[in-house]
């Protein structure tokens, strides 16, 4: 077991951004959030950066809690941001209940992230089931075995469910899952943070001005 001195002595031992970090003058983003993020998206992952299409998705319970996980990105276009999950997650019933949500992209890599808010919007059956069609046969077999969030009675329980929908998605690679829905989510805020080894980070955010695009201001780091 782990006691407090060695887990504070390898906390404090951390540093961060150990490498060159790239520059970023706000002063050249472009007009929206969309080609930044493409451009930062790209750059990380020819950097090096592992799996760079990872993000945390924040939501609100029924309670006003909020909750948060780590999912893929599907797709970003000028939508907005797309990901995919199964409708009667916890995460699907709390988008349900309160369509607001923000995504947190972190590339330590080059020390940036990538914040965006909006409102999330669910596909339609046709676009969900694309979404679906394009995946790995695990995928399919992790959305075939559905119940996600549900309390699990004993790790064989999930292996039996998996392995027949393993099998089931072998024998039917468009085999249906009713409750897989993609998602977008349409930003009203994204900010684009470049860490620097100075602690002089730079900060930039785009705001919708309703009719009239994009507005962008820096922050104080």
């Amino acid at each position: 077991m782990t006691g407090d001195s060695e887990f504070h002595e390898v906390l404090h031992s951390l540093r961060v951004w150990d490498t060159a970090l790239p520059s970023f003058d706000p002063a050249s983003a472009p007009a929206e959030p969309l080609e930044l993020f493409r451009e930062w998206f790209v750059h990380a992952a020819r950097a090096g950066q592992v799996e760079p299409h990872t993000m945390s998705l924040a939501t609100v319970d029924a309670d006003g809690r909020p909750d948060a996980r780590i999912l893929m990105l599907h797709d970003a276009d000028a939508r907005g941001w797309h990901f995919a999950s199964h409708a009667t997650s916890a995460k699907g019933r709390q988008l349900a209940g309160g369509p607001e949500a923000a995504l947190v992209f972190y590339w330590p890599a080059v020390g940036r992230q990538v914040r965006v808010r909006g409102r999330v919007t669910a596909c339609g059956e046709r676009e969900s089931r694309a979404d679906l069609a394009v995946r790995s046969r695990g995928a399919l077999a992790a959305a075939l075995t559905g119940r996600q969030s549900e309390v699990l009675g004993s790790r064989e329980e999930l292996a039996e469910a998996s392995a027949a929908a393993w099998e089931r998605a072998g024998a039917e690679p468009d085999a249906p899952a009713p409750t897989w829905t993609r998602y977008v989510l349409e930003p009203l805020e994204a900010e684009f943070f470049q860490g620097d080894a100075a602690r002089r980070h730079v900060r930039l955010r785009y705001r919708r001005a309703e009719g009239s695009g994009w507005t962008r201001e820096l922050l104080w780091p």
